[in-house]
């Protein structure tokens, strides 16, 4: 190999290597502060509310004590589901939580740290409906009237699993179990753990079977391309789950 040659080899090298690229972890520490991106519309995890700005939720609160964790101070960068996977690449935050659904169209893009939950998809409806939507074979019909909020794992399963119904978009996925209320919309396929809470607050709507969703998946953090920053975040993560501190917080917000 001619000398030109090697000194090429070792220069890429060099670039490849661990510390010549960027790490996120001592990032947020010589920053003092931790970007936790979140979508601030999806309770139990993410809510903000409009008159104050202050966001809660279980995600949130899981969010102040990795800033804790870290030595750090916490700054809540508001996203959206549609705009999630650009602000990611775009590096507006060191980590996005916010009840997120794991997917492999997301992980081609970017990491997730461990799962902390199980989940999946389940209609929610009027109660005096709740028999109409059972079954996807029910919900898959033109008369039945979906609502959908955009960008994320609800709207991707309802136009590939439900092509036949209805479906409507509502961009403010806070209203959108109100527009079910007031007859607008009949049912909604979201996750299960949202069903639930969304139950609680409105009498009128009904968790259909969250205990047998359509589907599985799994809810985790969504991290930049950084296995060092990852495995730190599912360290953590760890601790967390096998201390009691996820469960105290888990009883919280979900009653589980």
């Amino acid at each position: 190999m001619s000398g030109r040659r090697i000194a090429a080899a070792c220069l890429a090298a060099l670039l490849l290597s661990p510390a010549a690229q960027a790490d996120r972890l001592d990032d947020i520490l010589a920053r003092g502060e931790l970007r936790v991106g979140t979508t601030g519309d999806y309770l139990p995890f993410s809510g903000r509310d409009a008159a104050s700005g202050q966001y809660r939720g279980l995600d949130i609160d899981m969010a102040e004590d990795l800033a804790r964790a870290l030595g750090v101070k916490l700054q809540l960068v508001p996203t959206s589901w549609p705009t999630l996977m650009r602000d990611q690449r775009d590096g507006k935050f060191d980590i996005a939580m916010s009840g997120i659904s794991v997917s492999l169209e997301r992980q081609k893009q970017a990491l997730y740290s461990a799962a902390y939950l199980n989940d999946g998809k389940t209609p929610i409806a009027r109660c005096e409906n709740a028999a109409r939507f059972q079954t996807l074979e029910q919900l898959n019909s033109k008369q039945t009237r979906l609502a959908v909020n955009p960008g994320g794992t609800n709207e991707r399963f309802a136009r590939q699993r439900l092509p036949n119904a209805s479906l409507t978009v509502f961009p403010d996925n806070t209203r959108i179990f109100q527009q079910i209320i007031d007859g607008k919309a009949d049912a909604m396929v979201t996750d299960a753990v949202e069903t639930r809470y969304q139950q609680k607050l409105h009498p009128e709507l009904c968790a259909i079977h969250p205990d047998k969703p359509f589907d599985f998946s799994q809810k985790a953090y969504l991290l930049p391309n950084d296995w060092r920053w990852k495995a730190w975040v599912d360290q953590w993560l760890s601790q967390r789950l096998q201390d009691g501190g996820f469960a105290r917080l888990s009883a919280k917000w979900l009653g589980q």
